[in-house]
């Protein structure tokens, strides 16, 4: 038998360990999966752009038409009680103390019904562990996907916790070796199990449109901030997976990827096969906006 690890976590009001942390067997999010969730990172003790996560949380929420248990500063709070408690249960001796933010609310305990039920308390739920970020030898040489038709459903733009069409395209990778499965729908890109994609042809990188089939990554603002500081050009539309196949570079974001270089696609290269000089502008100013936070913060 698995033993948790006795890590902090918080619990409808309180704060405890992993192992300790018990919900009721008819929790919605158990028994449905009906509930949302957010993972923020944390660098170096402070968290980054929490903000914008907190603004796709209350998005997730009113699709579920939940309201926000808490408010941003609470939630803010209850982070920060966490990070420290997390680097003080572990000398925060790993990844430098970077660490994830998991947020989950569910909609709450309550007799199988499948109508979305406003009159239960909702479940809160809040974890930290630490960040596993890609290593040298992925960002020196980028990393190998696959491809699969996006078998999902098309509400793929809330955060939620219903999230085994994720684990079966994030399996299909798996079991091939490689980093992650890239999605297409009807012939467009979508997104990977795990990440948002982006292309880069001719100089320009291209994303997918922020709409009900993909789940919008922080990262969107993020790297169009980027582009636009270092004279990038940025569009968002949809792209074909002749395009994706054809393109300069192929690139993943996300919370623990941050960007990261796709040199091989089912077997083939991505453009030259080596991580790309777009590639490494976004990296450097992904890591300028990190060193803004914590210069910030200092």
């Amino acid at each position: 038998m698995n033993t948790l690890p006795a890590l902090p976590c918080y619990l409808n009001g309180e704060f405890t360990t992993l192992p300790n942390a018990k919900i009721s067997v008819m929790d919605r999010g158990f028994i449905f999966g009906d509930g949302v969730y957010e993972v923020a990172p944390v660098y170096q003790g402070q968290l980054f752009r929490f903000a914008n996560h907190m603004t796709r949380l209350d998005r997730s929420l009113k699709e579920l038409r939940m309201s926000n248990p808490l408010s941003h500063r609470q939630w803010a709070d209850i982070a920060m009680r966490l990070i420290a408690d997390y680097a003080a249960s572990t000398g925060a001796a790993d990844q430098n103390g970077n660490q994830l933010i998991y947020i989950q609310i569910t909609r709450g305990v309550a007799l199988r019904d499948h109508v979305m039920l406003t009159d239960i308390t909702p479940t809160v739920f809040v974890m930290t562990n630490a960040m596993k970020s890609p290593s040298d030898d992925e960002r020196r040489l980028g990393v190998a996907c696959v491809t699969a038709d996006d078998f999902r459903w098309e509400k793929a733009h809330i955060k939620s916790t219903s999230l085994l069409g994720a684990v079966f395209a994030r399996q299909i990778s798996f079991d091939q070796d490689a980093v992650e499965t890239i999605m297409f729908r009807d012939g467009f890109l979508s997104e990977a199990a795990t990440c948002n994609v982006w292309i880069i042809k001719d100089g320009k990188v291209l994303g997918t449109p922020k709409d009900n089939l993909v789940l919008e990554g922080i990262r969107y603002g993020l790297i169009e901030e980027i582009c636009a500081r270092q004279g990038i050009a940025f569009e968002l539309r949809r792209i074909s997976q002749d395009e994706v196949r054809n393109a300069d570079e192929v690139l993943l974001s996300s919370a623990t990827k941050e960007v990261l270089p796709v040199t091989q696609l089912d077997g083939q290269p991505v453009g030259s096969g080596q991580p790309g000089p777009v590639y490494a502008r976004l990296y450097a100013g992904y890591q300028e906006a990190k060193a803004e936070v914590l210069q910030t913060s200092a």
